[in-house]
């Protein structure tokens, strides 16, 4: 089969925002291989948003919530509306079968991806395919800002502990195995997520959710940095993941815990550990270029409270007020 033949659907999730819509979907129009499918979550917009993906040529599948469920509820409905319908037609076998490939595009709103950036990936695919004999798990594209520059925070790091599959790819252009992805262009196989038999978690609201998601699917998958597709994501500002993140400074804390209590089980051992030292790097490093340090402690505190004393809701809880939402995550999550 050729790989370029396999099914891919585009989940783009949007939130007030409808410029930088617009112009996500024309990149995905543009695409030299367009996504076969496209959904857009729209997060309960106030402006435009809903009238822009429903005019679009592109004819995108709207799925409107009725609030706000933060970037990590969006992805979670999303790859839900995705991945639901094509239950049926999987084998255990999908996961490594090109006959049975389907994948899941995943960007935000303000991710303009170049015209190349599917077909690139889908290369890295059909590459990973040849050098290891399976299909890849998850794969990330390159990100840009605005001025050209890589944007830190969505490059992976190298992975650290290679079990199974190359270290890298076909040729000297920088593509690298990663333990986790930013849901900045990141193309996920739907049959590791049904093996997996659930979503990302729509209670993190914002932050951490792509990369315990995809951590999860890695934990035994293959996953690769792919620079050769290009995006561009159009942040406010630019900087790596530890860079002053303000009042969002809570949901990191809140997650990271989260993390350690509730999903312990997609870290080896001595990537845990890992994991623990990392974090702890971080929240320091943001404490101390910290505009406001008085707020960074008050997330903090908030944030070390809630996330030992309080638990999740699950996906189903949060999707209870979404009929349609609902019955998809029911249906891969059991």
């Amino acid at each position: 089969m050729d790989i370029m033949q396999c099914q891919v659907t585009a989940v783009v999730v949007s939130y007030n925002r409808e410029q930088l819509l617009q112009e996500c979907l024309d990149g995905l129009y543009a695409q030299t291989r367009r996504p076969d499918h496209v959904i857009v979550v729209d997060n309960a917009s106030t402006d435009h948003a809903v009238q822009v993906a429903k005019n679009h040529p592109i004819h995108a599948q709207v799925v409107c919530l009725r609030r706000n469920v933060g970037g990590a509820g969006g992805f979670c409905a999303g790859i839900a509306e995705a991945v639901a319908p094509i239950m049926a037609d999987y084998t255990p076998s999908g996961l490594n079968m090109t006959d049975e490939a389907h994948y899941v595009w995943l960007m935000d709103d303000d991710t303009i991806p170049l015209p190349s950036a599917l077909k690139e990936l889908l290369v890295a695919v059909n590459d990973s395919i040849r050098a290891n004999g399976m299909l890849p798990t998850v794969l990330g594209s390159k990100a840009l800002w605005t001025n050209g520059q890589e944007h830190r925070m969505n490059k992976p790091r190298p992975r650290t502990f290679v079990q199974k599959g190359e270290p890298t790819l076909f040729g000297d252009d920088g593509t690298f195995q990663a333990r986790s992805m930013s849901f900045v262009s990141c193309l996920i196989n739907a049959g590791a997520i049904i093996g997996l038999a659930r979503l990302p978690r729509a209670a993190y609201f914002l932050w951490n959710d792509d990369f315990e998601f995809t951590t999860a699917l890695l934990k035994t998958g293959l996953g690769y940095y792919v620079p050769n597709s290009v995006v561009m994501h159009k942040t406010k500002v630019f900087g790596s993941s530890d860079a002053d993140p303000g009042a969002r400074f809570y949901n990191e804390v809140r997650n990271k815990i989260w993390m350690l209590r509730f999903s312990r089980d997609i870290f080896q051992p001595a990537e845990l550990g890992e994991f623990i030292l990392k974090t702890l790097r971080r929240w320091s490093l943001t404490m101390m270029r910290a505009h406001d340090r008085s707020q960074i402690k008050d997330c903090f505190r908030r944030g070390w409270h809630d996330g030992w004393h309080t638990d999740p809701p699950t996906n189903r809880q949060i999707f209870s007020d979404n009929p349609t939402v609902y019955a998809a995550v029911r249906r891969i999550e059991g």
